[in-house]
């Protein structure tokens, strides 16, 4: 015999207070949503976020709740808002990788913010990159100055790509393995062997 107790929770994995197809397009809408407003506020969204950028992001994910969800705080309505969000997520990340037009619409192109050296202002101003963070980036591959940068790129992601002049770049275990092989052949072939 069923209780009233076993019909609220059969109700909570049963019962919808929104229909099915109102809670898809809901989640859908607001993904494309926040593509968008990702999309327009740049890479350095992603690529430094300083506190600001943190409280920001913690916000936004509260108030786009209710949009999702509306008015319905079932346990079945939040699931399916979540496999609605991490499959459409899913084969929108499969169409992007397959279409570079869809790729640079929807995440946009590299920007270069340094060249031969030089500091790009109105590129890094539009990004919102300031030097500090720029002289991270460039103080983790062992640079000390922007003049042994030759380019450094700020992805669509917010990674900052930096490649270094060859002459400045740090040496490899390797390339230190094969200059002391070559420094002892050299030397064997100078200096006179020991005396038989």
């Amino acid at each position: 015999m069923l209780t009233p107790m076993d019909f609220d929770i059969i109700a909570l994995f049963t019962q919808l207070d929104t229909s099915l197809w109102e809670k898809i397009i809901r989640t859908i809408a607001v993904y494309l949503g926040i593509t968008v407003l990702v999309r327009v506020a740049g890479k350095r969204l992603l690529a430094q976020m300083n506190n600001l950028d943190l409280v920001v992001v913690l916000l936004l994910s509260n108030v786009v709740q209710n949009a999702i969800i509306g008015p319905d705080n079932s346990l079945v309505g939040g699931l399916v808002g979540a496999v609605v969000l991490v499959g459409f997520n899913a084969g929108l990340d499969r169409l992007v990788q397959a279409s570079p037009r869809l790729r640079d619409a929807l995440e946009g192109r590299p920007t270069e913010v340094v060249a031969d050296g030089r500091v790009d202002r109105p590129a890094m101003a539009r990004l919102g990159l300031t030097d500090d963070e720029l002289g991270v980036a460039i103080g983790r591959l062992g640079a000390d100055d922007i003049s042994e940068v030759r380019t450094a790129r700020l992805l669509p992601g917010g990674d900052i790509v930096i490649d270094l002049e060859p002459d400045t770049r740090p040496a490899t275990r390797a390339e230190l393995r094969d200059a002391v092989a070559d420094l002892k052949a050299y030397l064997d072939a100078r200096l006179p062997g020991p005396a038989a």
